[in-house]
């Protein structure tokens, strides 16, 4: 496998979930949060995925999965644990053109889903490749507890804030100046919630 890592917008985009258990309902949970239009096909689902259907906040289909269901998706998720039904999908959504993740099945898949850790807009994301997802979720955990020591949130925040004005200074800065300007005032600021004055400090150290 060489698999590239990007970050894909998914707001607004047209996703099939292929499944209607827990691992299904985790997937689609995380991709109501990315914004993504969602349909799902399962004769079964769990409570939470018929609450969300109930809501309209997802489509759902209450039947096997058909090739034609791919009509219209960009990106298909195969949640079940029938290997039959993940080399279906994958060959169908293939020969559409459409993306394919296959849940813990590496060779239905077109792209894999890394451990992911979340702070505000601050996204980190460990991969293995596929060879072993308990080991990128074991480093999440410890970047988790590593992260919790500073509010990367608002951090996070702080730096959007700006290089938005950087922008609209028609200025920008080297990552090597950022690196250095991100440093031990601007957080101990952050720390203190001081962020107007974190964001001016961080300018001062991004105009040199």
């Amino acid at each position: 496998m060489a698999y590239y890592p990007l970050c894909l917008e998914m707001a607004g985009r047209r996703c099939l979930v292929v499944g209607g258990g827990p691992v299904a309902e985790r997937k689609v949970a995380g991709l109501l949060e990315a914004g993504a239009r969602l349909t799902v096909v399962s004769p079964a689902v769990t409570a939470r995925l018929a609450d969300w259907a109930r809501a309209e906040r997802i489509r759902l289909i209450g039947r096997e999965y058909a090739a034609s269901d791919l009509v219209g998706h960009s990106v298909v998720f195969v949640a079940t644990d029938d290997g039959r039904v993940n080399a279906d999908v994958a060959r169908d959504a293939r020969a559409a053109g459409v993306l394919v993740n296959a849940a813990d099945d590496p060779a239905h898949c077109d792209f894999i889903l890394p451990a992911v850790l979340r702070r505000g807009e601050l996204t980190v994301a460990v991969s293995t490749g596929g060879a072993s997802p308990a080991l990128a979720r074991t480093v999440r955990d410890e970047l988790d507890a590593y992260l919790d020591r500073e509010d990367y949130a608002a951090l996070a925040r702080v730096a959007a804030d700006a290089r938005r004005t950087l922008r609209d200074r028609g200025m920008r800065a080297p990552w090597e100046r950022w690196r250095e300007a991100l440093g031990g005032e601007v957080r101990e600021l952050v720390r203190a919630d001081s962020l107007d004055a974190a964001r001016e400090r961080l300018l001062d150290g991004l105009r040199g």
